[in-house]
């Protein structure tokens, strides 16, 4: 099958593009390389450096012909967000406009978007929060993920494009950077790595730090895959369903460090503090019981398992 996957030099997209690789497919990246790295681009994928609000996207989409769009590409940091809101919107909202219009006039088959649980419920009531809840989005980032799901839900509605919404809970692992709406695992690694100690950000009546629901960017993957491979429609969440704070996760991150040998005195036992950024939420867990009832997907790997990896990984870059 014909993937065209926008963002596929990024953190999560090239392990998408990976996926679809080794499950056969021919796959065609569009990234524009602002936070994505071309040393993540799959060697049998090809790459148009471009960003998805470029008109040249017509040519591509008219060489390449896909029946299968899997729109990755966004503005990922929520910091950033609150603070130019309006170019989040224009690169989230305007975007995914013009993939889903370049979509319904060249045929494409499927519309995959990965869209963030971990930020558009808010602080919601429900918790584990299923895809029932309405959303109260608490960042610009949030408010257009939103946004770009209701487009998709009427193009799909208005022009019949087959869609699959996957909300994704805070993704970490390999090739991840410190700067996106869930970078705490990059941020703890790399300070670490460089013997220096992170920070903890929490509020004030919380000082074990938010809590987030962490799944592995290898199970995330999959998701694409196998939403890709089903007709169902909709939006699905793409977690765990347990809640890590962010305390707990630095003890693990840091216990993962220490057991692949590196050394890390008890000067680094506990992180520093700083106030909740904008933006934060408390708590963050989503309930994956549709993913699994209606695609069949569930997460792997536990916590400790994919940090394992992932400072493998950190170390493997090093030599």
């Amino acid at each position: 099958m014909r993937v065209l996957v926008t963002g596929g030099c990024g953190f999560i997209g090239s392990h998408v593009v990976d996926a679809y690789i080794r499950e056969g497919h021919d796959v065609a990246i569009v990234d524009n390389l602002s936070s994505g790295h071309e040393g993540n681009k799959n060697d049998k994928a090809r790459l148009y450096i471009a960003d998805v609000r470029d008109a040249i996207l017509e040519d591509i989409f008219r060489q390449e012909k896909p029946e299968v769009v899997n729109h990755h590409a966004a503005q990922i940091s929520v910091p950033l967000s609150v603070r130019d809101p309006l170019n989040d919107a224009d690169v989230n909202i305007k975007g995914t406009l013009h993939l889903l219009d370049l979509s319904q006039r060249h045929g494409v088959r499927k519309f995959i978007f990965s869209s963030t649980g971990g930020a558009i419920y808010g602080d919601a009531e429900q918790v584990p929060t299923t895809e029932d809840y309405h959303p109260v989005p608490a960042s610009p980032y949030a408010i257009a993920k939103f946004s770009a799901e209701n487009y998709i839900r009427f193009f799909g509605e208005q022009h019949g494009l087959r869609y699959t919404i996957l909300r994704y809970a805070n993704v970490y692992g390999p090739r991840q950077i410190p700067h996106g709406e869930a970078g705490v695992v990059a941020i703890f690694t790399e300070a670490l790595l460089q013997k220096k100690l992170p920070t903890l950000n929490h509020f004030a009546d919380q000082p074990r730090g938010m809590i987030r629901d962490y799944c592995y960017v290898k199970d995330v993957a999959e998701a694409s895959i196998i939403a890709t491979a089903k007709d169902q429609r909709g939006m699905f969440n793409i977690a765990t369903g347990v809640g890590t704070c962010t305390l707990d996760l630095y003890h693990l991150t840091l216990a993962s460090l220490r057991k692949a040998g590196i050394s890390l005195g008890p000067e680094y036992d506990e992180p520093q503090r700083a106030e909740a950024r904008d933006g934060d939420i408390r708590v963050s867990t989503l309930n994956p019981a549709k993913a699994l009832k209606e695609l069949g997907f569930h997460a792997r790997h536990t916590l400790e398992e994919g940090l394992s990896e992932t400072v493998r990984w950190y170390l493997q870059k090093q030599e």
